[in-house]
């Protein structure tokens, strides 16, 4: 049992929903192997570091789980080996409507600083699955107070995903690490192909 969280842009892996899921994991399912590789903010290369990962895991066996662009990458991966996948808030497009990354950013966690150009922000489509081949391995959590992305977005690129929608909350997802039951029960509950009920 393999657990990949993708974190978010400008984020890491001591992002707070990934050490949450690592250490309610740890708690409930020791057995569970969890993983949440450092990603670069540039798309080209985060796909690089997440193909290198995806290499050592047993597939369709894993769960990959995303925040935000991590969720954008997320639904490559499980799109792409055919795994169950948990998206929070998912970024939606991230090609579109971004203009706002363009110039200098600054990790989250590390103050490393760095320069995203255009091409940085046109490397998002080539990763963009759409239409979903199998919509139904996707779990999308949402809150509609997100102030970062339009959450009415992600309604509609998966409208035929199990969608769960919350009112008010954050971009960061309040209350997520309540949620972590269910998700578990989502991917173990049955094979890649049958609904979470």
């Amino acid at each position: 049992m393999q657990v990949l969280y993708l974190h978010g842009f400008n984020s890491s892996p001591q992002s707070l929903k990934a050490q949450q899921t690592r250490d309610w994991l740890a708690r409930n399912h020791p057995q569970t192997d969890f993983h949440c590789p450092r990603l670069s903010p540039y798309p080209d290369q985060a796909i690089a570091t997440i193909k290198q990962v995806c290499e050592g895991l047993d597939w369709p066996n894993v769960l990959v789980m995303g925040s935000s662009m991590g969720g954008f990458y997320a639904t490559w991966v499980s799109q792409t080996f055919g795994c169950k996948g948990v998206l929070i808030n998912p970024a939606v497009r991230p090609w579109l409507g971004r203009e706002y990354l363009l110039g200098w950013q600054k990790n989250f966690h590390s103050g490393e600083q760095y320069l995203f150009g255009q091409e940085h922000i046109d490397a998002f489509a080539r990763w963009d699955i759409d239409p979903l081949p199998a919509p139904q391995n996707l779990l999308v959590l949402l809150q509609s107070g997100d102030e970062v992305l339009d959450y009415r977005h992600a309604l509609d690129k998966y409208s035929a995903c199990q969608l769960r929608l919350e009112e008010g909350g954050d971009h960061g997802f309040q209350g997520y690490e309540r949620h972590l039951p269910d998700i578990y029960t989502f991917w173990t509950h049955s094979g890649p192909n049958r609904p979470y009920e």
